[in-house]
């Protein structure tokens, strides 16, 4: 086991608990053996490293619920191990790895793979999600059980919508029999074909093909009936429309068992940020306009919108560098998703207790990990970031394989000092 390792002069932040304030930790044998509230730790035993984190916050690591990699089958855009480096150093101690892989997740045995070859590299926690059905493809339900069985966390075909409404069905009554979650993208398939951008006078101003902000309402008023309907547990897959997040007030009101996330892309820019066709700027779903992205500010500020994630969608360059309408949707996110949510604490717009509990303690308990907290006993993934101190984000340095960051250029605030998983030290700056 690694060396006994005390921070002290640290900022413990523990949205679990609802702790924001100085103290020290003891991390022993992987697990938190011992928090400390209050300036003062007493006498540490020897053999203990001592790391003075000069108040420093130290937090849970960041749990992050939609990640691609290229492995297996595309491995020249990402790699696990290359995508387990980026989340190290962005303070990012478990992922979650979609299943649109090739082949698909979509079976135990690749649920299996998964494992094993993540086991091997040693860097970051790294789950797989199942598909919902065979290939991804929305036609035949995939064996939901026997992945779950296998380590799958929670069942969703990605990006791609489960169009037919009774195979959807199946999937949510079929899943609550395994009280498995299943995550679904809210998209119209028909409105969304080709689309670039949101509609509306940009997107006609700038020539780019469109999908009207209804068509995410369309989509998530069919599966909030179909939750009700089947009483299964429902992650709805990045919500990003001011009309969506209407529709999901309406059903946490109803009491339906519904979690809801939003990408971190989606927080930070709006459409104007694509500027001169900057293709680093597409995402699926397109981004959207600022009355949109100020509404998705204060969902997260109310708690209506439960988790941030990355979206990390590793494309090379040759995929990126092409007009608009044709480059790759997709952004990497792993090393900046924690700077990036700090914006929101520093601008005065959420509280910092408030911004870190959507990347830590609701992902773990929506997942019934462990990880999270900042309590005795839990595992210690731990990142060490001075929140304060500012940033240049240099695409060409980050840890991925591929480098389309939408953040690049861009200054924040945030730097990750040290990652900690299992009690092994993953990352030091």
């Amino acid at each position: 086991m690694p060396r006994p390792i005390a921070f002290v002069n640290a900022r413990l932040v523990d949205p679990a608990s609802g702790y924001d304030g100085p103290g020290a930790l003891v991390v022993r044998d992987g697990l938190i053996a011992d928090v400390i509230q209050g300036k003062d730790p007493g006498a540490l035993s020897e053999g203990v490293e001592v790391i003075d984190a000069r108040g420093a916050m130290l937090a849970p690591g960041l749990i992050d619920l939609k990640v691609r990699t290229g492995e297996p089958g595309a491995e020249t855009k990402e790699t696990l191990k290359s995508a387990g480096l980026a989340a190290a150093a962005g303070g990012v101690t478990s992922i979650v790895l979609q299943p649109d892989t090739n082949p698909v997740i979509d079976e135990p045995s690749v649920v299996d793979f998964i494992l094993r070859r993540t086991r091997d590299i040693e860097l970051v926690h790294v789950y797989p999600a199942g598909a919902a059905t065979k290939g991804a493809k929305g036609e035949r339900m995939a064996e939901i059980g026997l992945m779950r069985e296998a380590g799958c966390l929670f069942v969703t075909d990605a990006d791609r919508p489960i169009v037919n409404s009774k195979v959807m069905q199946r999937v949510l009554a079929y899943a609550k029999g395994f009280d498995t979650l299943v995550a679904h993208r809210p998209a119209d398939p028909w409105l969304s074909a080709g689309a670039a951008a949101t509609s509306g006078e940009f997107a006609g101003r700038m020539g780019l093909p469109s999908v009207p902000a209804v068509a995410e309402q369309i989509m998530l008023e069919r599966d909030m009936a179909l939750v009700e309907l089947t009483g299964a547990r429902f992650l709805v897959d990045q919500v990003t429309t001011a009309r969506g997040l209407e529709t999901l007030a309406r059903a946490k009101a109803k009491g339906l068992k519904v979690t809801a996330t939003t990408s971190i892309n989606h927080l930070s820019f709006n459409e104007i940020d694509i500027g001169d066709y900057r293709t680093f700027l597409k995402f699926d779903p397109p981004v959207r306009g600022e009355d949109d992205r100020q509404a998705l500010i204060e969902a997260l500020a109310s708690g209506l919108i439960d988790i941030v994630v990355s979206a990390h969608c590793p494309a090379p360059a040759e995929d990126k560098r092409l007009p608009y309408d044709e480059a790759a949707p997709g952004a990497v996110g792993l090393q900046t998703l924690l700077p990036a949510l700090l914006a929101f604490h520093h601008e005065g717009r959420i509280p910092l207790i408030d911004l870190m509990r959507a990347v830590t303690s609701k992902p773990a308990d929506l997942l019934g990990l462990p990880a999270g907290r900042l309590a005795k006993g839990a595992p210690a993934d731990l990142v060490l970031c001075d929140i304060d101190a500012p940033i240049l984000v240099d695409a060409a340095q980050l840890k991925s394989k591929s480098k389309n960051s939408p953040f690049d250029g861009r200054r924040l605030q945030g730097e990750v000092k040290m990652t900690l998983v299992d009690g092994r030290v993953v990352y030091r700056a």
